[in-house]
């Protein structure tokens, strides 16, 4: 909406708002300012005014098609509590190369404030478009997401995700896959060691989905089950795997969603009497070289940040590019067996 004074009274000016101003089409002020077509020297002067009144800024796409070369790409990747910092900057790296290979540069936000913050470093960077990073199920970025005049990509899937592009690993399905191989070796009693606490606060969307697969799979199987978050500490790990023997003193079977804790929580319950895997088969979502690395080499699903930056961006140059892309990209699920699960003990 505009102000009498000819400012937006909301959000930066918009090219509809310069061609109302102007009175002509949104196009025409496209030819104007960017000179891909001859325009009478009288409508540029009053699409330019219009311009400079409304502060209207073409975004970096604009730019690019008007022959300045491809702009910059946003990395929007709030640094909260409870993120693991080396899996979200392996993603990170993957987008900054990613977009480098077709020409972009990526710009850093790392603002917490939520829209407002996402509003200003937009409005500042001037970029193409933009790789969202920490969805969450009811995501107060959404409703800004929608109305920018530049393309997005969400790593992840937010609970209403009509009319956005995402990307993400089907966590729900990875952890139905854990859940599923302790089930094949006759595992009954079984406990998932989740995110820290934080994370679900937040209702972070990929910690809630791997608990929603983590149970539902547990039920199907007629597995007792319990869930527990864990901060990203070893005297955390050593403080759940407590409570969970405590209340489950037939476990058999563990899955962690926690890449800080793995190796301490399988210390933890070896210091209990547990080896693994003979008395306790654990399974994990990780990287594989976490996975791989660990005293005892994890069965796991595999975390495949690099592989998620890369078809974020793939997805946001097709869109920059005009080209059709589907709305929702959910990776399968991969998973290893390792030493660390095996059949249960009688």
């Amino acid at each position: 909406m505009l102000t009498a004074g000819g400012r937006t009274t909301a959000g930066a000016a918009k090219i509809t708002d310069v061609a109302r101003r102007a009175g002509v089409s949104p196009s025409t002020v496209s030819y104007a300012l960017s000179g891909k077509r001859p325009i009478s020297e009288a409508t540029r002067r009053r699409v330019e005014q219009a311009a400079r009144e409304l502060g209207y800024r073409p975004h970096a796409g604009a730019r690019a098609l008007a022959g300045g070369g491809p702009g910059a790409l946003a990395l929007v990747l709030p640094l909260r509590a409870g993120i693991h910092v080396p899996v979200v900057m392996r993603c990170a790296a993957s987008v900054v190369t990613t977009a480098r290979r077709y020409g972009h540069d990526v710009l850093l936000l790392t603002q917490q404030e939520g829209a407002d913050g996402l509003r200003r470093g937009v409005d500042a960077a001037l970029v193409d478009a933009l790789v969202v990073m920490d969805i969450e199920l009811d995501d107060p970025r959404l409703p800004l997401l929608h109305t920018l005049d530049r393309p997005s990509v969400l790593l992840g899937f937010p609970a209403e995700a009509a009319g956005l592009t995402c990307v993400d690993l089907d966590f729900r399905a990875a952890a139905e896959a854990c859940v599923d191989h302790l089930a094949g070796l006759g595992h009954r009693v079984v406990a998932l060691v989740g995110s820290p606490p934080e994370v679900y606060v937040r209702r972070t969307a990929f910690a809630q989905r791997v608990v929603r697969g983590f149970t539902s799979a547990a039920d199907r199987a007629g597995m007792s089950s319990r869930a527990r978050p864990c901060e990203a500490a070893p005297a955390a790990a050593r403080r759940v795997a407590g409570q969970l023997l405590r209340a489950q003193p037939a476990l058999t079977g563990v899955v962690v969603h926690n890449e800080a804790v793995l190796e301490p929580l399988i210390d933890a319950f070896e210091e209990l009497g547990l080896r693994v895997p003979g008395d306790l088969s654990v399974a994990a979502i990780c990287p594989d070289d976490l996975a791989e690395s660990a005293r005892v080499p994890v069965t796991n699903v595999a975390l495949p940040a690099a592989e998620l930056g890369t078809r974020a961006v793939e997805l946001l140059v097709g869109k920059l590019a005009g080209t059709p892309v589907p709305e929702a990209t959910s990776l399968r699920p991969r998973l290893t067996v390792r030493a660390s699960t095996a059949p249960r003990t009688p």
